[in-house]
């Protein structure tokens, strides 16, 4: 094969790196029927080991996407933490006990922990329904964008060239194309955008010429994966341990498994801040582990399934994306301590932010402006999460306060912490800043409906056979806004008007929801009207909602308890909605409330629309 004949190809998307950020995205892509090719240099998915914590907001989001149970069927859940610190004979006692998760909102209480392959193999699993698997091991060797501006502006347009070459080909890469190409190793993508997904050491951050923005500590730890054998009391909750030798963190996991979290205190970290692990093992962290947990013994029979030894880095990459045709994401542009199990989860939400606007770019529904706001919240909270990794992760290597060290971290300090953080570590707080798509002007009308925030879980009956469901559920992420109609007492004819209005004005063709859906498409293409009124079951009847409010019976619902007496009602109360007024709150494909309006002000919400999406 000659230069000439190397084959090429196009694509929307090409994702480089098939870690939990990039299969994320992939398969978020791929189920809203994006041309997706995902590429990674391993030659098979991961084992065991690595990221392995998936948070409460996290499960929100991949009980959206129906994921959830699989993680739930073959994960450990973490409901409770212990702490443990110094005592009166020189080992550890136990000085308190709290739950894992202190997020009231959240929906699933609890973290779910499992090794990153078999999180991995989740997404693969739904990958390969929708006709895409990884493409492995393979690797890019030179990335191009246009500088073109025609192209850049273009939707139709390839702008990104990728060269990949195929690592199991027996070929010498080609990347100037002289030669010959035997065995088919090299070949050109072009595609509409590129994002990578290929961890702290990302190829594609360095190629786009993206600095990384912070430090290395001269905190250093061991990691062990094992099934232990010990007396400790604690063995299958999280624990923070403090102790005179150390600190260390105890994670239950799947089946008997555990991982320890291991300070190496007595590591030498030099200059250049750098770790040769072939002069350590996981002996030694054991052996640390052992030392931290006198009085109580513990000891490894067992195959040690995974380890490594790291020092904690806390950096922010300068940017996350370049000519809005690149994009990076997870550990790519933001990297951290594992100690508050914020990794994986941070990643796959930049991939849940950065795949609905995306997916209204590349359909032509919105401006590629939209993209930007893609850096604007992620870099945002990748600050903010470093910041709080700053502090989170001195209090736990700092040394432990005891008589002879009075200046050290007591119990107290560190709970207040774990607790205080506890918002933030959940990812049930994440608060994206005002921009287009976060408009906060109408805060009173939700006055505890935090815009820029996810919408908090919530039971409503629905109106037609009176079956309870989770709100969340109604709106999952298939790209769609939710319009959710708060309709109050349909009984009252003012607010009957109100509701008529409101219809009269989706439905006239300068309403939003006309303007912006395609004239080949369906009329809920693009936007999800849910109903949700404020009546008791024996007034409810879903016929009377306006035909324009409802596109189909399973879509009007009412904040009413359900027939056993125990779930529902307190929709209006909870999100501080007025049943007399109701609401308009718009939930963009994400689940984070994007606008609030007043229930007959269906002008605000065009307005809203008006400044990111394309009138079709």
């Amino acid at each position: 094969m000659t230069s000439s004949n190397i084959p090429e190809s196009n694509v929307d998307v090409l994702v480089v790196g098939a870690g939990p950020a990039g299969v994320f995205l992939s398969l978020a892509l791929a189920r809203a029927g994006v041309s997706v090719r995902v590429i990674d240099k391993r030659a098979a998915k991961v084992a065991a080991g690595q990221a392995d914590g998936i948070q409460p907001r996290t499960l929100e989001v991949l009980q959206s996407y129906g994921l959830t149970k699989h993680l739930i069927d073959q994960g450990n859940q973490m409901h409770m933490a212990a702490f443990y610190n110094p005592g009166p004979d020189g080992g550890i006692k136990r000085t308190g006990r709290a739950p894992d998760v202190t997020a009231p909102s959240a929906r699933f209480p609890f973290e779910i922990t499992l090794h990153q392959g078999a999180i991995e193999k989740i997404f693969r699993d739904a990958m390969k329904e929708h006709g895409l698997e990884v493409d492995q091991p393979m690797i890019p060797i030179s990335l191009e964008i246009s500088d073109d501006e025609a192209e850049l502006s273009s939707s139709t347009s390839y702008p990104v060239k990728v060269v990949l070459r195929r690592l199991d080909a027996e070929a010498p890469p080609h990347p100037s194309f002289n030669g010959d190409d035997p065995e088919g190793a090299t070949e050109i993508v072009h595609a509409k955008y590129a994002v990578g997904a290929d961890g702290a050491h990302s190829w594609v951050r360095k190629t786009l010429g993206i600095t990384m923005d912070g430090e290395s500590t001269s905190y250093v730890w061991g990691v062990v994966d094992t099934i232990p054998e010990t007396d400790f009391p604690d063995i299958r909750n999280r624990c923070a341990i403090h102790s005179t030798n150390g600190s260390c963190m105890v994670i239950p996991r799947e089946g008997d498994t555990v991982r320890l979290y291991v300070q190496m205190s007595e590591v030498e970290v030099g200059q250049e801040k750098r770790l040769d692990k072939s002069t350590m093992g996981p002996e030694k962290v054991m052996d640390v582990a052992r030392a931290s947990l006198h009085p109580y013994t513990i000891s490894f029979p067992n195959e040690i399934q995974w380890w490594t030894v790291y020092i904690i880095g806390q950096r922010v990459a300068s940017r996350f994306s370049v000519k809005n045709r690149a994009f990076i994401v997870g550990d790519a542009c933001h990297t951290h301590s594992p100690k508050a199990g914020q990794g994986m989860n941070a990643s796959m939400n930049d991939s849940h932010n950065l795949a609905w606007k995306l997916v209204h770019v590349l359909r032509g529904w919105a401006d590629p402006s939209l993209l930007r706001t893609y850096e604007f919240e992620r870099r945002k909270f990748a600050q903010d999460l470093i910041d709080f990794d700053k502090k989170f992760a001195a209090l736990f290597s700092g040394k432990p306060r005891t008589e002879e060290n009075q200046d050290g971290v007591s119990h107290e300090d560190f709970l207040e912490a774990f607790q205080t953080f506890g918002g933030f570590t959940s990812g049930i707080g994440i608060h994206y800043q005002p921009s287009n798509i976060v408009k906060t002007s109408n805060q009173a009308l939700a006055s505890n409906l935090v815009i820029g925030q996810r919408l908090p879980p919530q039971i409503v009956l629905r109106m037609a056979d009176f079956r309870p469901f989770e709100l969340q559920d109604v709106i999952p992420s298939d790209t769609r806004f939710k319009i959710l109609i708060f309709a109050g007492d349909t009984r009252d004819a003012a607010q009957r008007a109100r509701l008529q209005a409101l219809a009269d004005g989706l439905d006239g063709p300068e309403g939003f929801l006309r303007r912006y859906t395609p004239q080949d498409g369906k009329l809920d293409a693009v936007f999800d009207l849910v109903t949700i009124s404020h009546l008791k079951e024996e007034f409810t009847n879903f016929i009377d909602v306006p035909a324009r409010l409802r596109f189909h019976w399973s879509k009007v619902f009412t904040d009413d308890v359900s027939l056993c007496g125990k779930l529902g009602g307190k929709v209006y109360s909870s999100y501080g909605i007025s049943p007399e007024r109701g609401a308009l709150v718009v939930c963009r494909p994400d689940g984070y409330v994007g606008m609030v309006a007043a229930l007959d002000d269906f002008a605000a919400v065009g307005e809203y629309f008006a400044t990111f999406m394309r009138a079709q």
